[in-house]
């Protein structure tokens, strides 16, 4: 299984640690075409890449090669919303996770899509049993997105 994982990288790198679990957790599961998301070392300036052009060839590239689309995104970010567009144009499944104790309201384009499966979770423990669920379910036939909100 291919999997194209999304984080905020321009829009801010304070969550890079959960991304990181979350990249390290997922290659369980197969291979993540976008590991580089979940490098602590990457700075805003997302200098993973020589130029931007090569850096969006190269992702979406990924994007339409992926089985299936993973982001997190708490730290709202243009790119992640950009490619998170293309993957339901491109009919991936997608999971949108957000920690449910943030002060922000998620984007109603990501909380309203149908397309989106979007879910609040509270710790790496949570994200990781709602990712394995997603996972299965998406390989299960006929799948469906749907959204699931709340911290217990």
């Amino acid at each position: 299984m291919k999997i194209y994982f999304a984080g905020s990288i321009r829009g801010g790198r304070q969550d890079a640690e959960c991304y990181a679990a979350m990249v390290t957790f997922l290659r369980g599961f197969g291979e993540v075409l976008t590991e580089h998301v979940g490098n602590t070392g990457l700075s805003e300036a997302g200098d993973d890449g020589p130029d931007d052009r090569f850096i969006h060839d190269r992702d979406m590239a990924w994007l339409k090669t992926c089985d299936l689309v993973v982001a997190e995104v708490t730290t709202p970010s243009l790119g992640v919303g950009y490619e998170l567009g293309w993957a339901t144009a491109m009919r991936k499944p997608v999971l949108c996770l957000f920690r449910g104790d943030t002060m922000r309201p998620l984007s109603a384009m990501i909380a309203g899509s149908p397309a989106i499966q979007t879910v609040a979770y509270c710790g790496q423990e949570d994200a990781r049993r709602r990712i394995t669920a997603f996972i299965l379910a998406a390989n299960a036939p006929g799948a469906e997105t749907r959204s699931a909100g709340g911290c217990p």
